[in-house]
């Protein structure tokens, strides 16, 4: 799916549900916080959530005291409902409205972290675009986050096809210019109370 399709296609999904309608919430995101507490972050670490849109993962940053907060994703939609939902907290918070693999920054980032957004390309075009873009604007030692559908997971999500990941697979893709350090397969329970087969892995930039 070209981009400017894609991005109608969440401005859609984003106009017509409710936060609790998406497979993927959670009211708390416990594995990613878990996570981000592996690493000896300082408050002022520069910090962003790809694909981050309406999701809670921004509020435990604000709650935890990180400073420097970026949230990107391709649809406005999604980052107008997460603004609504934290009210003034959210003009502590970078909002970047964009397609992560047409993402450009004058910043460098600490901790990079994308929760069901990087399986969601399934073009190596775009892939490869993605493992660019994370290997530029992540700092050196910095760290990457990704959780996708596992190889026993979902294969679409929302309409759309998606691309499952094994812990190698995954870590195929970054070896270049990251070591991993850990994985970790977590069962999802959606709010319609059905499981969803989770690889989250954690990889260091060398």
């Amino acid at each position: 799916m070209e981009s400017t399709n894609q991005k109608q296609h969440w401005e859609n999904i984003y106009a017509s549900k409710n936060e609790q309608d998406f497979s993927w919430f959670q009211e708390y995101p416990k594995t990613s916080v878990a996570f981000l507490s592996l690493f000896d972050l300082s408050k002022k670490s520069n910090i962003i959530d790809i694909g981050g849109g309406d999701s809670h993962f921004v509020d435990a940053l604000i709650e935890l005291g990180f400073e420097n907060i970026y949230v990107l994703d391709i649809s406005e939609k999604s980052i107008e409902r997460a603004k609504k939902r934290l009210g003034e907290n959210a003009e502590k918070i970078n909002w970047i409205v964009s397609d992560v693999t047409d993402f450009t920054s004058s910043v460098k980032f600490d901790f990079w972290h994308d929760r069901a957004a990087f399986h969601f390309l399934t073009g190596e075009d775009k892939i490869e675009k993605y493992v660019r873009v994370a290997e530029q604007y992540i700092n050196q030692k910095g760290y990457l986050i990704l959780g996708t559908f596992a190889e026993n997971g979902p294969d679409k999500c929302s309409g759309l096809e998606i691309k499952q990941y094994s812990e190698a697979s995954m870590s195929y893709r970054f070896e270049k210019s990251f070591n991993r350090i850990k994985c970790m397969q977590e069962t999802h329970i959606t709010p319609f109370n059905t499981p969803q087969n989770f690889l989250f892995c954690s990889f260091q930039k060398k």
